[in-house]
């Protein structure tokens, strides 16, 4: 009965040796979920801007004021007879 009752002990030791630091144990489950969560959060990074992208390519499509907007903004472009007027704030440094 003795041998039995030392079987069992060892053998309860090595599954709780493999669950706690064994291959796929506790400690690779938690570094997998880590790996999961980060990408899961990088995939709703990119889902937003997703978003945002097929918006912009919708205003694009639907209208000019949204071709206009952006031909302001990031050429600098003004309609015949407009006077541009860029505004610089003063820098504190000097």
């Amino acid at each position: 009965m003795r041998y039995f009752q030392l079987a069992l002990l060892c053998l309860c030791a090595y599954t709780q040796y493999n669950l706690w630091f064994g291959h796929n144990g506790l400690e690779d489950f938690r570094r997998i979920k880590a790996a999961v969560d980060k990408h899961q959060a990088a995939n709703a990074d990119l889902a937003k801007r997703n978003k945002l992208l097929k918006a912009d390519i919708e205003d694009l499509k639907l209208g000019l004021e949204g071709v206009e907007e952006r031909a302001r903004h990031e050429l600098g472009m003004i309609k015949p007879n407009e006077t541009f007027i860029r505004v610089l704030s003063k820098k504190h440094d000097e």
